[in-house]
Formats: C-alpha cells, sequence, structure tokens
C-alpha cells in the first residue's frame, strides 16, 4: 500500500505539489492525470526520492521511504518512462537484467526470469533476448521496458507516461498488454498520463490534479458519473458516456451461444442455411475463426465455400477483455453491426453487437449527473 500524508515540493516560490493526501491500496492501479506543470510527474517522482519533498510522509507498505537509503529503495521498485532509457550497449536480455543482477541474483534465475518476463510481455526469448534496442520497434522497445521494470518482481511499479511515444495503434495494442498483465500479477502501480481515455481504461483509481492540488481522487466511474467540480466535469470532456465504455469489458456483455460452424462439416452448413440466422460464424477444427457465411445465399444455392467470407481474426474480431470502446470502433471501422470475440489465439467466444453496446450506454447515462450549482463554480487557485 502507498500512503502520501500532507505531501509538498517547493522550488523556491513555486508550489509543484501542495498537501497532496491520498492512499493506492495493495495491487491497484492509481493514474495521476491532469494539465501540464499540474504536479503529477513530480508526484511520481518524489515516491521514488528522484526528487525530494519539502514536507509531509510517504509510506511504502507502512515504512516510511526517508527511512532508507534512496538507492536501496529504488532496487524495490520497477520505473518505466516515456522514453524507455533501454541501455544501447546491452541486449535486451542484458537490459532486463540490470536490477537482478545488482541485487546478487544467480545467473540461472535471472535467464529464467527474462524468459518468463519477455513471454509475458508476448515477446519470443529465442528472438529477442539477444537483440539490441536499436533493432526494436517502438512498440517493442515499449514492452522491453516495462518487463525491465517487473525484472525483480517489484511490490510497486512506477509508470511515466509509458506509452506516450507511440502511435495510437500500438498505443492501444500496449494498453491492452499492460492491462492483461495487471490482471495476472496484481502489482500496486501508479501511472502518470495526460490522456485520459488511457486513465479510464487502465485506473482502479484516477488522481485528477490542478496547479499541485488534487481536485477528485475517484475510481473511473466516479468521476465520469459524479465529477466534483467544474474543472473535473470538463476535464473529464462531454462525451462522458462513450468513455464508460471503456471501463466495460466485452466479455461483460457479450452473447456467449454466437452461431458457428465447422469449416469442413457439409450438414452442420446445410443446416445453417435452413435456420434463421442470415449469418454465422465459421471456424476450424480447433474453433479458431476462419470468418462468416451468408446463409440466404446457401438456401439460394450458391456453394457454402463461395458464401464464406474468410478474414484474419486479428482484424476482425475483438480479443476477450477488450472494451466495449474498443469493439464499437472496429463496428464502425468494419461498417458491421456486430463483431466476434475471441480468445488469445483467436477461438471464437461469443459475440457483441451494436444493441448491446447501445443498451450499456444507455444504462450508463442514467448514472451521469452534472456537477452542482455550488461545485460548479468551484476553482482552484
Amino acid at each position: 500500500m502507498i500512503r502520501l500524508e500532507g505531501v509538498t515540493k517547493r522550488y523556491g516560490d513555486t508550489v509543484a505539489v501542495d498537501d497532496l493526501t491520498l492512499e493506492v491500496p495493495s495491487g491497484e492501479v492509481c493514474v495521476l492525470i491532469g494539465p501540464s506543470g499540474c504536479g503529477k510527474t513530480t508526484t511520481l517522482r518524489m515516491i521514488n526520492r528522484l526528487v525530494e519533498p519539502t514536507s509531509g510522509r510517504i509510506e511504502v507498505d507502512g515504512s516510511d521511504i526517508m527511512s532508507a537509503s534512496a538507492v536501496e529503495l529504488r532496487r524495490h521498485i520497477g520505473y518505466a518512462i516515456q522514453s524507455v532509457g533501454l541501455f544501447p550497449h546491452l541486449t535486451v536480455a542484458g537490459n532486463i537484467a540490470t536490477v537482478p543482477k545488482l541485487l546478487g541474483w544467480k545467473r540461472e534465475r535471472i535467464e529464467r526470469r527474462v524468459a518468463e518476463l519477455l513471454d509475458l510481455v508476448g515477446l519470443d526469448p529465442a528472438e529477442y533476448g539477444t537483440k539490441y534496442p536499436r533493432q526494436l520497434s517502438g512498440g517493442e522497445a515499449q514492452r522491453i521496458g516495462v518487463a525491465r521494470a517487473l525484472a525483480a518482481d517489484p511490490p510497486l511499479l512506477l509508470m511515466d507516461e509509458p506509452f506516450g511515444a507511440v502511435d495510437p495503434l500500438t498505443r492501444e495494442r500496449l494498453q491492452a498488454e499492460f492491462a492483461r498483465i495487471q490482471r495476472e500479477l496484481r502489482k500496486t502501480v501508479i501511472f502518470v498520463t495526460h490522456d485520459v481515455d488511457e486513465a479510464i481504461r487502465l485506473a482502479d483509481r484516477v488522481a485528477l490534479m490542478r496547479d499541485g492540488r488534487l481536485q477528485q481522487y475517484e475510481t473511473p466511474e466516479a468521476l465520469i458519473d459524479h465529477p466534483a467540480n467544474k474543472f473535473v466535469h470538463d476535464f473529464m470532456g462531454a462525451d462522458r458516456a462513450l468513455k464508460r465504455l471503456g471501463r466495460v469489458s466485452v466479455d461483460d456483455v457479450m452473447r456467449a451461444e454466437a452461431p458457428m460452424i465447422r469449416d469442413s462439416d457439409a450438414e452442420d452448413i446445410m443446416r445453417a442455411a435452413c435456420g434463421s440466422m442470415r449469418f454465422v460464424y465459421v471456424v476450424d477444427a480447433e474453433g479458431v475463426l476462419l470468418g462468416w457465411m451468408d446463409c440466404v445465399d446457401v438456401a439460394g444455392g450458391v456453394h457454402p465455400d463461395e458464401a464464406i467470407t474468410r478474414i484474419a481474426w486479428r482484424e476482425a474480431a475483438v480479443q476477450s477483455g477488450s472494451s466495449l470502446k474498443e469493439a464499437l470502433s472496429l463496428m464502425l471501422a468494419l461498417g458491421f453491426r456486430s463483431v466476434a470475440v475471441v480468445d488469445g489465439r483467436g477461438a471464437l467466444l461469443g459475440e457483441i453487437g451494436l444493441a448491446d453496446i447501445e443498451s450499456t450506454m444507455t444504462a450508463g447515462d442514467s448514472h451521469m449527473a452534472q456537477p452542482t450549482e455550488e461545485s460548479a463554480g468551484e476553482e482552484s487557485s
């Protein structure tokens, strides 16, 4: 657990962080967000003592961070930053092994840990372990940065806009990868971003700051539905109902009984053609999505092979754990009213339709509130 009590940082007459108090429960992701210069990065840097607080107290698992040396503290805190900061003269494996080596781990243990982490972030250890940073794409380098931050299995992970330097598509993939890793590891994470959508997607709790002061510290749903003042309301944006879709997983809404047939099962194909469905999904013997078939065409005499539209599932389906916002984006991009939901290897799990998303948005709208007249006039100086 991380606790900040009355933490202040001054630079001469300038107050970068002003009397900040908040608590991050173990295993949760706290996202610090706010306009440029609001104090979010300064707060992060105070936690691992890259910046010393002027006053106040910071505790990690009940211990004051000032009670140990800064070097020892940092060896037990993972740190991932926007520019990644990989050592160019070391291989990927060497970069990930940096902190474990400093901690005196044995070679065999380090090698196992490097392989585990590369697999965790979705990179083949045999292929990537011997590469150098210059041989990596931006997204790959960011994954290696996260792996390095996790190398010594730290209880606390600090992330300063770790996905901010990549293109939007790669950023979405990295966010999904981080969310998956966090579901597995349940680390305590403090994550700095300027992106509201990223905060809503990844956070268990959001700390919204302005001019060094905390404006509201709540779950993403609470910030969207019940903003504390006009600044919070305006910062979260007018499309709050759409942003709320980023908090709902397709797993919670999808219809698991999606109509499907095996690619080689002629009897199933004929039954599907005679059924009430216009389209049915086509899968292989392992259940991996291959495409869909137009049953009306088959009923009209079109050969089943010609009635099947074959697709690459990574481009025409959403994976388990994706948000409704991602599903809606894919529907709009493809011009479909529904999309398939698949697991990590492409096996069909279910289907989600536009009507399901509309229903969720309607339910979300009923919970939203405008800031009160009193709070709408509040402005922090």
